[in-house]
Parts: structure tokens; C-alpha cells; sequence
């Protein structure tokens, strides 16, 4: 399996899994690691950034452009998951998160899935959205979650 550079501390999201994000046959939908990838970053931001969430409240829109996840092993209900956002990449107007979705039983833990997401920084009417940069208040919240020793791309002015 491999390992994506986990020098970086990661900011953590604790999920207990419900019966209802599940099938008949106990498997958790695809939708919802999805969904747990946004919660994380929800969380994120109102724990660490919350001037940056007045501004979604406001007119700064982090549109996803991309989401994936690879799966390892099958979760289930009950199944106690530690998801752990890391910051892979910055740009002028984009970001990218990482997030390892870690099975946690009686202290050992499982990697049992691997998520990428890529948000673009918009502002602006609905009707006429442009590129923004990605807000300096953001970038700083998220400065103890990047890889260690390595420059993020296109923060230079």
C-alpha cells in the first residue's frame, strides 16, 4: 500500500458509521465518504477559519472541481473512522485536500480508503462567478496541515 507523505499533521474529523449510510448488505455508499470529505472540511473551517466561512456566508464560493477515493477494506455500521484532512497543494485561486479515511478498533487503526478534492476560490453573483484568490486567512489556518520542508506551488505574489 502505498504512502503519501504523512509528515504533515492532518486536521481530524471522528465519524461513527450509521446504519442508514449503508445497504442492505452493510456496505457504506460511495456518496457518503464524499460527504464525510465535506463535513471534514466544514468542520475545518469553523473550528480554524471561521472569518473565512463569514466570507461564504458572504460572496467567496470554494466550488469542488474534483473529488476521488480509492477504497482499501469495507466499513460498516458502527465502524468508528478517523478522517484526516491534509492540505496537498496551494495555488493563486485553488486548493487541494487529501483525506485518509482511518478504521479505528480498540486503538489499532486500518487506512480502509484514500480521498483527494480539489476546491477552486470563486466570488461574485451566481450568475457571474470569477476566480479569487484563495484567502489569506485560509492559507494561514491551513499552513500546520501541509507536508513539512516542501513549498506549496504559486503562493509567490
Amino acid at each position: 500500500m502505498t504512502h503519501h507523505d504523512t509528515n504533515a499533521a492532518y486536521y481530524e474529523y471522528r465519524h461513527t458509521v450509521g446504519f442508514e449510510e449503508t445497504n442492505l448488505v452493510g456496505n457504506v455508499y460511495y456518496v457518503n465518504y464524499l460527504r464525510w470529505q465535506g463535513r471534514c472540511r466544514e468542520m475545518f473551517l469553523q473550528r480554524h477559519a471561521p472569518d473565512v466561512l463569514a466570507e461564504v456566508y458572504d460572496d467567496l464560493k470554494l466550488f469542488t472541481l474534483k473529488v476521488d477515493c480509492e477504497f482499501f477494506a469495507e466499513i460498516t455500521a458502527f465502524d468508528e473512522l478517523s478522517i484526516r484532512m491534509r492540505l496537498s497543494d496551494l495555488g493563486q485561486t485553488q486548493l487541494e485536500f487529501t483525506f485518509d479515511y482511518v478504521k479505528i478498533t480498540d486503538g489499532a487503526e486500518d487506512l480502509v480508503a484514500r480521498g483527494r478534492q480539489r476546491i477552486a476560490c470563486m466570488r461574485g453573483p451566481n450568475t457571474h462567478t470569477v476566480p479569487s484568490r484563495v484567502p489569506e486567512a485560509l492559507a494561514r489556518a491551513l499552513e500546520p496541515y501541509t507536508p513539512r520542508g516542501r513549498a506549496l506551488t504559486g503562493r509567490a505574489a
